[in-house]
């Protein structure tokens, strides 16, 4: 027996007097269900909510019933979801497109008991359409994200501050701070890396990081040295004197010089 889901809504008064009241709804839902030897799981509703709804800042569907149906979708075998007609689900391309991204995701089509040929399957020139738009809103909104960041990293940079993104060895953070502090124990491994690499110029870096290992120094992970810890280290030589660069702007930082 095929496993289902039901789903009901209503948006105004005006439409429970039309005839599309929850308990009409429900009752149609059961009734069909029996008929076509279904096995209804459960019935979800909203009830006074509009199926053009939709969360723009978050790009998802408003709607408490419909949003615990679709996240209970994950954890069941459900086939189909069952409603009176499909304006009970959406009423906009936008939002009809959002939902079927949802139940095609776990291969959950749709019974609508007044549309009987219809299916989510069927190829639609607006779906297609609403798609591309909405996929381009999506990358819209990523590249404006990232823009924003990368202004206050920038601006960040200039004034020789800290602008995200890992902390490199030798210093620490703590999270959500905007500042990093110098790791003594860390510094003092940077400090004889660079000490070293003075003193033996033309030592490689598989030679230097041998004599870390030797006298004892651990990487962050607590690890033995490599030459590709050296060689970060050592890359490093401006941040850990003192200068901040970000993004191709260099500025004197406002972090402690270790060396």
């Amino acid at each position: 027996m095929k496993k289902v889901f039901g789903y009901i809504r209503v948006s105004t008064q005006n439409q429970v007097r039309e005839g599309y009241s929850l308990s009409y709804q429900r009752e149609e839902i059961i009734k069909y269900c029996k008929a076509n030897n279904l096995e209804l799981i459960q019935i979800y509703e909203d009830a006074g909510i509009s199926g053009a709804k939709v969360d723009e800042d978050g790009m998802t569907v408003d709607r408490e019933g419909l949003q615990e149906l679709l996240c209970d979708l994950s954890q069941s075998d459900v086939t189909s979801l069952v409603v009176l007609n499909t304006s009970r689900i959406w009423r906009s391309d936008m939002v009809k497109v959002l939902i079927q991204r949802e139940l095609k995701k776990h291969k959950v089509d749709i019974d609508s008991i007044e549309q009987p040929s219809y299916s989510i399957y069927a190829h639609d020139p607006n779906d297609f359409l609403v798609n591309g738009m909405l996929e381009l809103l999506d990358q819209y909104q990523r590249l404006e994200i990232a823009l924003k960041l990368g202004r206050g990293r920038n601006k960040k940079a200039m004034q020789g501050g800290y602008a995200g993104g890992g902390v490199i060895f030798g210093y620490t953070t703590k999270r959500g701070s905007k500042t990093i502090k110098v790791n003594e124990t860390q510094a003092e491994t940077v400090r004889r890396v660079f000490e070293i690499k003075k003193n033996h110029p033309a030592w490689s870096l598989s030679r230097i990081a041998d004599r870390l290992n030797a006298e004892g120094y651990k990487t962050a992970q607590d690890k033995s040295f490599t030459k590709v810890q050296v060689k970060r280290i050592l890359d490093k030589k401006a941040f850990y004197s003192g200068i901040y660069s970000y993004n191709g702007i260099e500025a004197k930082g406002v972090h402690k010089a270790i060396i």
